[in-house]
């Protein structure tokens, strides 16, 4: 039985400021992996004294934001008056709900910085996509640790080899950041329906298969793998219960409702939503042709 049902190269985006992002999900041989709808490989990447990530204030919708650095710090504002640094191995999770706002800078702009971090978006169970908004900071030492056979594991939502992290989740839910050493192996199991693994660093091998660094690799549903690296990497394991039906994705808006996403549209054109303190500045509604993506 193969273990790998399909492997997911990234398209890139340059946010500016030589700040460059890898993009896997959505992907036409995967348009999500459980929940998640969307994910960010954001550097590594060296920021020279004035320069640094600058995402100006915009909305969402019926989704989860959630931010796990490697290097670098970043400063989160949201129409919530939450303002929150997050450094490296600590989790922000933000609840759009019905509708949020939120900017995301870089903080020490003044000196030469080094920005490195994944950023994924979880889709809301139908029946919760217009719950209120809410944000959770969860400092790195609240977040469950592991060590298996040269593997350091944190657990950063929801649950892994009998671990739970305390990061509130809407569905069961696969999310963890792996450490490995030389020739350490692990065996991931069976019991989250959709998975899949992505190599930062170096090569690992799935079942035997190779997957390189920086591919993403869709696991088949109902066998547990082994998994090696023969070089030290980080990995990130994904996946979870699969979507309670399609989702459409237009810009930052995500709903398992075309309309709703048009009126999110609309709303953010009228300056309906809410603002976040302190910014006077927002980013604008991409134009035509961007359209809504098709569901899964």
């Amino acid at each position: 039985m193969p273990a790998i049902k399909s492997l997911l190269t990234p398209h890139e985006r340059d946010l500016g400021e030589g700040v460059i992002v890898r993009r896997f999900l959505p992907a036409k041989a995967a348009r999500s992996v459980g929940p998640f709808v969307f994910l960010d490989h954001l550097g590594p990447v060296t920021l020279a004294p004035g320069k640094g990530l600058n995402v100006r204030p915009h909305p969402h919708i019926g989704l989860a934001t959630v931010t796990y650095l490697f290097e670098g710090e970043l400063v989160h504002r949201d129409s919530l008056g939450y303002v929150q640094r997050i450094a490296p191995a600590d989790v922000n999770w933000m609840t759009s709900g019905r509708g949020i706002t939120h900017s995301e800078r870089s903080p020490d702009v003044e000196k030469t910085t080094r920005l490195h971090g994944i950023q994924t978006w979880v889709a809301l169970p139908k029946a919760l996509e217009n719950v209120e908004p809410s944000f959770a900071h969860h400092d790195s030492r609240s977040l469950p640790k592991i060590s298996r056979q040269g593997v350091d594991i944190t657990v950063i939502a929801g649950d892994f080899l009998g671990e739970h992290s305390p990061v509130k989740v809407f569905t069961p839910t696969l999310y963890v950041a792996m450490e490995f050493a030389p020739a350490a192996s692990i065996r991931i199991p069976a019991e989250h329906a959709e998975r899949a693994i992505y190599p930062l660093d170096a090569d690992i091998t799935v079942n035997g298969t190779t997957v390189a660094a920086g591919t993403m690799a869709v696991l088949m549903t109902g066998h547990g793998v082994e998994v090696t690296a023969a070089s030290p990497t980080k990995v990130f394991l994904l996946g979870g219960a699969p979507l309670d039906g399609p989702r459409f994705m237009y810009w930052n808006f995500v709903s398992s409702s075309v309309g709703a996403i048009e009126e999110a549209k609309r709303r953010w054109e009228a300056d309906e939503f809410p603002p976040v303190p302190g910014e006077t500045d927002r980013i604008p509604l991409p134009p035509p042709p961007v359209a809504a993506s098709d569901p899964k």
